[in-house]
């Protein structure tokens, strides 16, 4: 939360609420057809949320963005205050995390996008997992790719 006066970040009064969230993107073809997924887990790894969403014909990049996106927002919708972020795209996590710039245009907007969701957070850390630590995300942005809505 934010005090509209000093721009500073309040803390909440009520307990952290604790989650992992896991998202991915793909393209068949770069660009091509695109979707994204992402699954949302508490503390004990039970489902709290997932969802997936088609891109249209987009880049793998896109797609994953938009998987992120899409999951902050779960997250956000779930009360949820302390996040951990797995992604299977190095480039995503270290452009969210700080240590990369955004050089491609069309992904700058998806970026500010997740820095703003990223802000309503108390605590938020992301980490790269190879693809195969995925499969559940990965799963659903290819049903999201294959139903092509």
């Amino acid at each position: 939360m934010t005090d509209l006066f000093s721009g500073t970040k309040k803390k909440s009064t009520l307990p952290p609420k604790k989650a992992v969230l896991f998202a991915d993107g793909g393209a068949r073809g770069n660009p091509g057809p695109a979707g994204a997924g992402c699954i949302l887990l508490d503390e004990d790894k039970k489902m709290i949320a997932q969802d997936s969403v088609w891109c249209g014909i987009q880049t793998n990049n896109f797609a994953e963005y938009t998987g992120l996106i899409r999951g902050l927002e779960l997250a956000l919708e779930n009360k949820i205050t302390e996040l951990e972020v797995f992604l299977d795209s190095n480039l995503i996590v270290e452009q969210m995390s700080g240590n990369w710039k955004i050089k491609n245009a069309n992904l700058r907007p998806l970026w500010e996008r997740a820095c703003a969701l990223r802000e309503q957070f108390e605590a938020i850390q992301f980490a790269h997992i190879p693809r195969e630590k995925n499969t559940r995300a990965d799963r659903l942005a290819n049903q999201a790719m294959d139903r092509k809505s």
